[in-house]
């Protein structure tokens, strides 16, 4: 199977180099990169080295060009590109390659919801309707039928597998409060002073809170999509770790459930799936699944309010890894191929 990276020098690049390096079903990558096309692959990512060199020997190992890959025919293409430019670069591959989006260009179908987070309109509208939201877990039977995949954000990753099972269930209502902690590459592998070492060592904070954060829209739509009642309070914040995500979800009660019909829910929800761990009595922590697909979550009840907590690696299931995973699931292949199922020390 040949599978093309657009992007390959960001992080999601990086990362997904590594997955496709030891995944069993993946012959050869296509390394791509609009800006050092003719690099060594190698020389751009020295942490890479030569594990990719058997499965780009065809491309000598270099950096590819979108015009290069075009003429490869990859089976798969993952677009590690920037929002409002991934849709129109991945134009070649509509129709002909199955597309996994890693940017937002797909994500949210409601086109006045895209133009509210993004200030542009969407850039493929005609393409919305066939596009999957990538969420693995709640829609893994849409994912088998689909060539356009639109992986999730982190932020919605790590909030979403929580709230949405309750929200099916039936068993929330009122406000999903959000509270969500992001290690300093969730901001892309970008040179601005607010990311700098000595900025962002020994300093934690909250940001684009509410609605002017992008990904508050992609989450209301999908938790809107399971109860329309429900409403949202999204605060992200930035923290001093390189990758990993933390988030602290409160939600009402409609009723008093015990912790047995809570774990329950979670049960029926994920029973089966390899990469959402329930951990009842213990709150997970970003170490937990540092380096890992997995996303481990676990819940407190006062009263009538519910406190959720879940934690992924953002770059793991947060971006490429899930990518992989979608992957995985549209080609029949064992869904755990390729990827970690445990945290790294």
């Amino acid at each position: 199977m040949k599978a093309a990276i657009l992007g390959t020098t960001g992080y999601t690049g990086m990362v997904l180099s590594r997955i496709l390096a030891d995944h069993s079903e993946v012959t050869e990558v296509l390394p791509g990169s609009s800006s050092q096309a003719g690099e060594k692959l190698e020389v751009v990512d020295p942490g890479l080295g030569t594990a990719l060199s058997e499965k780009s020997r065809n491309t000598g190992g270099k950096l590819l060009s979108v015009e290069q890959i075009v003429r490869e025919k990859p089976d798969v293409v993952f677009s590690a590109l920037p929002h409002l430019t991934s849709a129109e670069v991945c134009a070649p591959f509509f129709g002909t390659s199955v597309v996994v989006d890693l940017s937002a260009d797909f994500r949210i179908r409601d086109a006045g919801l895209f133009r509210k987070a993004y200030k542009e309109e969407p850039p493929r509208p005609e393409l919305l309707e066939k596009a999957v939201y990538g969420l693995c877990e709640i829609y893994r039977s849409e994912i088998k039928r689909s060539d356009l995949i639109a992986n999730p954000g982190c932020y919605p990753t790590a909030t979403l597998l929580p709230v949405l099972p309750l929200a099916r269930a039936g068993a929330i209502r009122g406000r999903v409060l959000v509270n969500a902690l992001s290690g300093i590459s969730g901001a892309g592998r970008k040179t601005s002073a607010n990311y700098l070492y000595v900025e962002r060592d020994e300093n934690s904070g909250a940001y684009n809170p509410g609605s002017t954060h992008r990904h508050h829209a992609e989450m209301a739509e999908q938790i809107h999509r399971a109860d329309r009642a429900l409403d949202l309070l999204f605060t992200p914040h930035l923290v001093p770790l390189s990758r990993g995500m933390a988030a602290t979800i409160a939600v009402e009660l409609v009723k008093e459930l015990d912790d047995a019909a809570i774990e329950k829910i979670y049960r029926d929800a994920y029973d089966g799936c390899p990469f959402v761990r329930i951990t009842p009595g213990r709150i997970p922590q970003t170490k937990d699944v540092l380096a890992s697909n997995r996303c481990d979550l676990s819940w407190h009840r006062e009263g009538g309010i519910l406190m959720l907590f879940s934690v992924i690696d953002n770059l793991g299931k947060g971006a490429s890894g899930q990518a992989v995973q979608n992957m995985n699931i549209r080609f029949g292949f064992p869904e755990t191929s390729g990827l970690r199922t445990y945290g790294e020390l």
